[in-house]
Parts: C-alpha cells; sequence; structure tokens
C-alpha cells in the first residue's frame, strides 16, 4: 500500500519573527494527531529553515534517533556530550539521544539554511548518547540507524532515470528537491510516500531529483 502525503499538507510551526520556520509531516508538538504519530520507526520528519543567525537554542532530547540532513546552507551544532560540527549538504549527521543529551543547533552562516530533521524511535530505549557525522555520503550508499532497525537511502536521479525502491515492511520516502514519479504517482519538493509491505517498486526522475529512502523492519 501506498500513503501519499503531500508538501502543503504538512503542520507549520517554528517561530517566523526570530526567523524560524518548520513544516512537519507527523503529529508535532501543538499539531497534535493521533492518527499520524509513527510510521514504522519514523516519529518526526521536519523541514526547517533557519534564516542567518536564527536558530534553536539548548533543548533537551531522549530515546529518540535524530538524523539530519542538509539540503541548502550550513548548520552548526554543538552537545552536551562535546561534539561540535558544522554540517553541509551531503553530510549525514546522527545524533543518538539515548539516555538524555542536550544540543544546539543554529545558523552562523551568511545565507539562509534548510534541513530536513527526521527522529526515529529506539527499538530499546537507554543507553549512552552517540554521535556521528559522514561527510559527503555517496549515491545510493545506506546508511545503518540499528538502534531503530533502520536503513537510510540517498538516491539522487536526473530525468529519466530509474531506482529501485527498498524492499521492507515499512518504507518512507521524502521528496527533498525535483519530482518522480513513484509507481506512476508523481512526488514534488516536500512530498512523502509511506510504503506498507514494499515489493519490487521504483521510483523515475521526472526532472533531477533527491530522495531520501527509509527502509525499516516490521
Amino acid at each position: 500500500m501506498i500513503d501519499v502525503r503531500r508538501s502543503g499538507e504538512r503542520y507549520r510551526g517554528g517561530d517566523p519573527a526570530a526567523g524560524i520556520e518548520s513544516l512537519h509531516a507527523f503529529s508535532f508538538g501543538p499539531h497534535y494527531d493521533p492518527d499520524n504519530l509513527r510510521f514504522g520507526a519514523v516519529i518526526a520528519c521536519n523541514e526547517e529553515r533557519l534564516a542567518p543567525g536564527a536558530g534553536f537554542d539548548e533543548h533537551p532530547h531522549s530515546h529518540t534517533e535524530i538524523v539530519t540532513w542538509v539540503v541548502s546552507g550550513e548548520l552548526t551544532h554543538r552537545d552536551s556530550a562535546g561534539h561540535e560540527s558544522v554540517v553541509r549538504p551531503g553530510d549525514v549527521q546522527r545524533l543518538s539521544s539515548a539516555g538524555g543529551v542536550r544540543h544546539v543547533e543554529r545558523n552562523d552562516g551568511a545565507e539562509p539554511l534548510v534541513f530536513v530533521q527526521m527522529w526515529l524511535a529506539p527499538l530499546s530505549p537507554g543507553g549512552d548518547p552517540a554521535y556521528e557525522i559522514v561527510h559527503g555520503i555517496a549515491d545510493s550508499t545506506p546508511y545503518a540507524v540499528p538502534e531503530a532497525g533502520a536503513m537510510l537511502h540517498v538516491r539522487r536521479l536526473g530525468a529519466g532515470e530509474r531506482t529501485a525502491v527498498p524492499d521492507g515492511a515499512y518504507v518512507y520516502i521524502h521528496a527533498v528537491r525535483g519530482e518522480v514519479l513513484l509507481d506512476g504517482t508523481e512526488l514534488g519538493p516536500g512530498d512523502s510516500a509511506r510504503l506498507t509491505d514494499a515489493k519490487d517498486l521504483e521510483a523515475v526522475g521526472v526532472s533531477a531529483a533527491e530522495l531520501l529512502i527509509w527502509e525499516m523492519a516490521g
């Protein structure tokens, strides 16, 4: 089964007066929707837009695997475990908040920042926080998040190019940029698809496109 959610259906949040605009694909904060709490391990897929100098002050997380993908600009990240980094387009950043960690996310650059942040529920709660960044992940190189029983696939397609969609009990696809056809349905920037018992599907680039695909066990 394929459940397509359009970009315009996402919940709007953030603080525009402070240079923060947020779009939430799942129930989030004051936008509570009991029918849209999670899909597989994914409990949040947030598109964040930060103006130069804007950001999220130090705040806590726990029992969540947080994976960040920068679309444009540069994200400065610091956490209470002593990690500090600048995340750029093509990098995959993961913060395993485990038993608890605090972090800061800011746009310290001169250009607007856009990033997609995805939260996954761990298979087991607790543990020690961990941090990882992979700079310039290659196309079609899977990134494993074993703590959540999930695998992230980054797909970059040219017009007319095809890619297989991983088979899986749960597959979540977020279109970052461009347009693709998924089993005959067009997805544009910000659109997503939730696939249950995915098998033998493919995506075709209508234009140059970038997809984030989560493959998850049942």
